[in-house]
């Protein structure tokens, strides 16, 4: 499973997540940070990414245009790096029957 980590995301959970989220990227990593929604939706569904991100928008475009790509949304509001590392870590089986639910659309995580 690969994730797509948006913008507003550290970076440094890439290589923080690697044994858990193996050839997961940032979007800075691959020349989108500053891509609109749109762009970055495609790039993921193309790519076979899933979108994590603190944004309600992506929430609700996965409600309007279903997968792929799904959206794990982080919903803790102002936290740290750390905070979403271990949630992201603790998160990992319900990650995982998720990516495998062929109707899932979206996980909110908090």
């Amino acid at each position: 499973m690969k994730l797509l980590l948006d913008q507003n995301l550290a970076p440094r959970l890439v290589a923080a997540l690697a044994t858990l989220y193996p050839n997961s990227t940032h979007v800075r990593q691959v020349g989108l940070a500053t891509a609109d929604d749109d762009v970055v939706w495609r790039y993921a569904a193309d790519q076979g990414f899933t979108i994590v991100s603190k944004d309600a928008d992506f929430h609700e475009r996965s409600f309007l245009l279903g997968p792929p790509p799904k959206v794990i949304w982080i919903r803790r509001g102002n936290c740290s790096t750390d905070e979403v590392l271990t949630l992201l870590q603790s998160a990992h089986a319900a990650i995982v029957q998720f990516e495998a639910d062929p109707q899932a659309s979206f996980l909110a995580l908090g």
